[in-house]
C-alpha cells in the first residue's frame, strides 16, 4: 500500500520561501512513474504545479510557478521536495503530492494517464501580502 506523508508548509510573507517534503512508502520514487505536486485554493480547481519523473532526471512546471518552484527528489530517502521561492499571495493553497506508477504524458506540471494516483494528506501554504 502506497503511503505519502507530507511535511513543511506554513505561513510566510510575500517574497519568502518554503520547502515541502513528501516521503513515500510502499512505492519506489526512482522507478518508472512520476511524482507530482498539486495545489488547490478555496473556490478554485485543483492545479498541477510540478512533476518530477524519469527517476528524478526530468521536471516540468506549470507556467504560474516556472522559475520560482523547483521539484527534486532524494532516492535514498524515497522523498520528493518542492522548493518554493519568491512566493506571492496567489500561491496560497493546500498543496498535495501524488505518485503515479505509470503515466502517458507530462504536460506543464502534471503527469497524465495511467493508474489512479496515491495522494499525500496535504499541507497548507499561506502567503501574506
Amino acid at each position: 500500500q502506497v503511503q505519502l506523508v507530507q511535511s513543511g508548509g506554513g505561513s510566510v510573507p510575500a517574497g519568502g520561501s518554503l520547502r515541502l517534503s513528501c516521503a513515500a512508502s510502499g512505492y519506489n520514487i526512482s522507478g518508472r512513474g512520476c511524482m507530482a505536486w498539486f495545489r488547490q485554493a478555496p473556490g478554485k480547481e485543483r492545479e498541477g504545479v510540478a512533476v518530477i519523473y524519469w527517476g528524478g532526471s526530468k521536471t516540468s512546471y506549470a507556467d504560474s510557478v516556472a522559475g520560482r518552484f523547483t521539484a527534486s527528489q532524494d532516492n535514498a530517502k524515497n522523498t520528493v521536495y518542492l522548493q518554493m521561492n519568491s512566493l506571492t499571495p496567489e500561491d496560497t493553497a493546500m498543496y498535495y503530492c501524488a505518485s503515479r506508477p505509470a503515466y502517458k504524458t507530462v504536460v506543464a506540471g502534471t503527469c497524465r494517464g495511467g493508474p489512479t494516483p496515491a495522494w499525500g494528506q496535504g499541507t497548507q501554504v499561506t502567503v501574506s501580502s
